[in-house]
């Protein structure tokens, strides 16, 4: 049995604020925030979902603010860097963009492309780079026009304390193709055309550690529910441990460590954000799964009001 993913399904990272949070990835960033529900391991925990005008897989970056969480440290065994992917000719938007909000951002080069590098307010390390693949977003808020706005993923930067083993794993499990080695990156590329192209760094890193500012694991698409059964048999045949299928309610979940540490999770596209609530409305409930709706009351009262917001700066 051989089988290749699409790519990058979602990324999941811990932040600290759940209002400062929104206003990064909805204010600064353009994305919409696609679900609003909570962490089903941890209900005082918020989940916190943005994307594309539907959350799309390959477009989806979610977290799980803690308020008291600690301060992670970026290493091995974690996606080092998250990469979205706007529209050719708008890196300068986001350039300009990023100044006018007071982000500090970098620029380099990689494989021919130009990146623009920066932080989120917890320290979560994001890139942006134009690619022509991938549909547009339909989204736009703030000072984001849909014409300038995010696609979704581009890929990640993977971090890894055994490379060689990772890099296995992508080609001979994941279905990914080994497209090039520059410096200290080995590129990688999956069929889709979002969240697609993987830059692993050969270099053998000591682990990171967990918390506010790094990822907690990289979701890997599947196309549905049955093609995620295969996955789970895929992996265990492939010598790794999966976990029992979960039901995260918009997609089903599977999740098993590679050998250079990181986390990983198989995710299938259906059945999406819209199974519970309407397209229109999308995030602004917050949503509960079915065993805790007769607590609402208690869960709401657990966590603090947000609210997705124009930045002063893009009212002025």
């Amino acid at each position: 049995m051989n089988m290749r993913t699409a790519g990058i399904h979602h990324i999941t990272a811990f932040v600290t604020d759940a209002q400062r949070n929104v206003d990064f990835y909805a204010g600064v960033l353009g994305l919409r925030l696609v679900k609003k529900t909570i962490n089903f391991d941890a209900p005082e925990v918020y989940h916190l979902y943005f994307g594309n005008e539907a959350g799309s897989p390959g477009t989806a970056i979610t977290f799980f603010p803690w308020a008291t969480a600690r301060r992670g440290r970026i290493g091995g065994g974690q996606v080092g860097t998250t990469v979205f992917a706007v529209p050719v000719g708008t890196l300068g938007f986001w350039r300009d963009r990023l100044t006018k909000l007071n982000v500090a951002y970098t620029q380099t080069e990689r494989f021919g492309e130009t990146y623009i590098r920066f932080q989120d307010w917890d320290g979560l390390q994001l890139e942006i780079v134009e690619r022509e693949a991938g549909p547009a977003s339909e989204w736009a808020f703030g000072g984001v026009p849909a014409d300038k706005a995010i696609k979704g993923f581009g890929g990640a930067e993977l971090n890894s304390f055994a490379p060689d083993k990772t890099m296995d794993l992508l080609e001979r499990v994941m279905g990914l193709t080994k497209v090039g080695k520059e410096g200290e990156w080995v590129r990688y590329r999956s069929f889709g055309d979002l969240g697609n192209i993987i830059d692993i760094n050969h270099t053998p890193m000591g682990w990171g550690a967990g918390g506010a500012g790094t990822v907690h694991h990289i979701a890997w698409r599947a196309k549905d529910e049955e093609e995620h059964r295969r996955w789970r048999e895929y992996i265990a045949q492939s010598g790794f441990q999966p976990t029992p299928v979960v039901d995260r309610q918009y997609f089903n979940a599977l999740y098993f460590r590679e050998q250079g540490g990181i986390l990983f999770e198989i995710a299938s596209d259906t059945p999406g954000f819209a199974r519970d609530e309407p397209f229109e409305s999308l995030g602004e409930k917050l949503m509960l799964p079915g065993w805790l709706e007769d607590r609402r009351a208690e869960v709401e009262q657990g966590l603090p009001p947000i609210e997705v917001r124009t930045l002063e700066a893009d009212v002025r």
